[in-house]
């Protein structure tokens, strides 16, 4: 239930959600990100989130990938985490700003090999002429790389950080008088609100 949480800011409720859905759900970390490009049309996709902090959401993708275009034109994202299993959900809404090359760089290089070839692989959101050619892609990546101890991050693949002005919490309830509070960033504080369901 909401009335848990009694911090002043986001952080620490999420986290504690946060944990009690990785306990449970197989991939707590999945979160569906929106952007709206210069035409004004929204599109949303599911990502990983790689990094949290006081600061914000992480996640890491192709920067030549359609969200990262919308983001280059409109530095501003929506997040939705649903966790089923607690009836639960989290709505995020800030602006966004590239992670530092070296937060990039030691994300990457935890990565799994497979997933680090596949990033220098992938032309991310363009259009592929057959299932062939990707795999041909992959080869020649680790062909190309094979005597490297570590796959260097590519120049094209990064991370964006959503950095949050407005947090909500929803938690389902009986008779659809579900239960949500809000974080609002006031300045350098924080507000709570509680919203009708």
């Amino acid at each position: 239930m909401i009335d848990e949480i009694g911090e002043s800011d986001w952080l620490t409720p999420f986290r504690r959600w946060y944990d009690a859905a990785a306990a449970r759900e197989e991939l707590a970390e999945a979160m569906t990100v929106a952007t709206v490009g210069r035409n004004g049309r929204p599109s949303l996709r599911a990502v990983l989130l790689r990094g949290l902090d006081e600061r914000g959401f992480v996640f890491y993708t192709n920067l030549d990938s359609r969200k990262a275009g919308e983001l280059a034109e409109n530095p501003r994202a929506a997040l939705c985490f649903h966790w089923k299993s607690l009836a639960r959900q989290v709505r995020v809404e800030g602006g966004v700003e590239r992670v530092a090359d070296a937060e990039a760089d030691a994300y990457f290089a935890g990565r799994a090999r497979e997933s680090q070839l596949g990033a220098w692989a992938s032309d991310q959101s363009r259009p592929l002429p057959d299932r062939a050619t990707l795999e041909r892609r992959f080869a020649e990546a680790a062909a190309r790389f094979s005597g490297y101890e570590r796959v260097p991050r590519p120049p094209n693949w990064s991370g964006y950080r959503v950095v949050p002005e407005r947090v909500e919490f929803w938690q389902e309830l009986p008779h659809r008088l579900h239960d949500r509070l809000v974080f609002i960033r006031d300045g350098a504080r924080w507000r709570r609100e509680r919203l009708y369901p």
